[in-house]
């Protein structure tokens, strides 16, 4: 029977290393006492933020430091958190964060309403008497601009300190699926037990053993139909919520206040829902592909993360994966490619799935510490670019956090997927264009063209089901877990129009923890669209669009995600970069479909 390692039975070296947050839990404990009390003396600053530039400016030097110091407690608990999901007092620990965060967003919910007061002539006087504020132009200038969703101080206040209990249905399904679902075990191709986990789950579907791979498929989604009254409470509150929230704040929508938070419009959303649906023959053909390789009459849902390629995938190591992608960033510049490389060597990453640990992978830090990311590394081609993956977010926030000030620091999420993958997508051109095992290329091609379904294609497809469950609680429908599941399999069914659709897969939304970050999945698809645009002219333009690139990371948020885009060389509002890209992937297509 298949098992997954205790946490300290895994060598440090493929653990991450919190040290830059926090030696200890103790020491975490005396900075939260610490940045508790600090706290107030930030609400101290109410009212006076318009009297004269001397305080405006004291009060963002103090408010940096005291939220960095927040985001450094906040980090450290969840990183802990998530190490094991069942340590209940790690959980405490991040349930006391979150409060301490809010606490932090409550005392200074004034800032907004107050610097909003301010005209246009008056910032404008303020920055030139005050040299410290040119820092905080833009920062200013975003304030401003959402004076019509800005609400009284009061309000603005409640708003925050409700924040806890508004991230409440995401919280509950992130406890429920990472710590109290237990998924079945099956008969593997061997004959013994397999257990089914939230990490393994699609690993075991790219199986060549078609009725092991039925066999976990149905378990899996049966044990989420044991929950789906819960699951389904859960996301009808989150998009409640989110509606609410929208409403209070003067939008009309909840689409609209998702992505007014970073000045991206609504017709962006659309154009690539519009333009990807104009172009469902590529993903089609994909499918037959599939169901060519397979044998069957017909593509089952069982089948779709089935390889192209009939043998296993070669075993990629974790050592050599990290070897991989280091080269593969070579065009990006030497200082590009020698911090990542000593990134992996300082423990940034905690690499193999242990019991308790959160499931999936992402890239966290803060601006003191040095970046940390998550993986549930399986050994596999998947998990090489996964690795990829993360790392470009990484490597975003290392440029970022050397080249602004803290209030720039971070970046949007419209931005972060484009980071991703581009280090994704140059390591699929390094292997290829490198790689003498033609074993190992024809994976690589095979990952490259799933990478693109799924990020693509699939994050779409789950970008228009979120606009059209908020679209049918808006008319008044009720959003029980029956009509989720028809609204699904609706839109499942376009998508994959050559396969077969069972009761099982319109369950599938169930199983998508990013639905409770609204409007988020589409930066996906628009990131690989941004990315693929970027890496062609890296490839053919060399070192001066790779110094464009590099400036885009150095940015942060330090600019509108369009306006820094364009500056790239890329302009999101059009479908010519979202059509290039799946030119891209037609004819990656046609390059697997001559192979077999």
């Amino acid at each position: 029977m298949s098992s997954v390692p205790d946490r300290s039975d895994v060598d440090k070296q493929y653990r991450w290393e919190l040290g830059s947050l926090f030696d200890s839990d103790e020491a975490w404990e005396n900075a939260y006492e610490e940045v508790a009390e600090n706290i107030n003396d930030l609400a101290a600053f109410e009212g006076q933020l318009a009297d004269d530039p001397t305080t405006l400016a004291n009060f963002f030097e103090e408010y940096q430091a005291i939220m960095r110091r927040v985001e450094n407690v906040y980090t450290y608990a969840r990183l802990r958190s998530d190490e094991n999901t069942q340590d209940s007092d790690a959980q405490a620990m991040e349930t006391r964060a979150k409060s301490l965060y809010t606490d932090a967003q409550t005392a200074t919910s004034f800032i907004e309403p107050e610097l909003q007061e301010l005209s246009e002539d008056d910032v404008e006087a303020l920055l030139d008497t005050e040299p410290q504020l040119d820092q905080y132009d833009h920062y200013i200038d975003d304030v401003l601009r959402q004076k019509p969703h800005t609400r009284s101080e009061e309000i603005e206040a409640l708003l925050s300190d409700l924040g806890e209990v508004t991230g409440a249905s995401g919280e509950i399904y992130n406890m429920l699926a990472n710590a109290d679902m237990t998924f079945p075990t099956v008969e593997g191709p061997d004959g013994e037990d397999v257990q089914i986990t939230l990490s393994n789950f699609t690993t075991h579907l790219k199986d060549p053993d078609r009725e092991f791979r039925q066999r976990v498929y149905e378990a899996y989604f049966d044990e989420w139909r044991n929950v789906r009254n819960a699951v389904g409470t859960a996301y009808r509150n989150s998009v409640k919520k989110n509606e609410k929230l929208a409403a209070a704040r003067n939008y009309d929508t909840a689409r609209e206040a998702a992505l007014d938070d970073t000045n991206i419009p609504t017709a962006v959303y659309d154009t690539l829902v519009d333009t990807v649906r104009d172009n469902l023959d590529a993903l089609h053909r994909h499918a037959d592909l599939k169901r060519e390789v397979v044998g069957g009459d017909e593509l089952q849902m069982w089948d779709l993360y089935v390889p192209l390629v009939e043998d296993e995938g070669p075993e990629i190591p974790y050592e050599d994966a990290c070897e991989y992608v280091i080269e593969a960033v070579e065009p990006l510049g030497e200082e590009y490619q020698d911090r990542l490389a000593e990134g992996l060597d300082s423990r940034w990453v905690d690499v193999y799935e242990t019991e308790g640990k959160r499931s999936g992978a992402y890239s966290s830090g803060t601006y003191d510490s040095q970046p940390y990311i998550l993986m549930n590394y399986q050994d596999d081609i998947s998990s090489m670019f996964t690795l990829a993956h993360e790392l470009g977010h990484s490597m975003h926030s290392e440029l970022a956090s050397e080249s602004q000030p803290y209030v720039y620091a971070s970046y949007s999420l419209f931005i972060a997927e484009i980071a991703s993958t581009v280090n994704e997508t140059l390591l699929t051109h390094h292997l290829l264009d490198t790689l003498d095992d033609d074993h190992l290329r024809k994976h690589v091609l095979n990952e490259y063209l799933e990478r693109f379904r799924s990020t693509l294609f699939r994050q779409t497809m789950f970008a228009e089901f979120e606009h059209r469950a908020h679209e049918r609680s808006q008319a008044g429908k009720p959003l029980t877990s029956d009509a989720l599941d028809e609204l699904f399999a609706d839109i499942k069914s376009d998508y994959y129009e050559p396969a077969a659709l069972d009761d099982r897969i319109a369950r599938e939304w169930m199983r998508i923890p990013h639905f409770y970050r609204a409007f988020y999945v589409f930066q996906y698809s628009t990131g690989i669209s941004a990315a693929v645009s970027l890496v062609e002219s890296i490839r053919e333009e060399g070192e001066p669009a790779a110094q464009r690139y590099r400036q885009l990371l150095r940015d942060g948020s330090h600019g509108y995600p369009l306006d820094i885009l364009n500056d790239a060389g890329v302009d999101l509002t059009e479908p010519t970069p979202i059509e290039e890209t799946i030119d891209v992937y037609e004819n990656r297509l046609d390059e697997m479909a001559s192979l077999l």
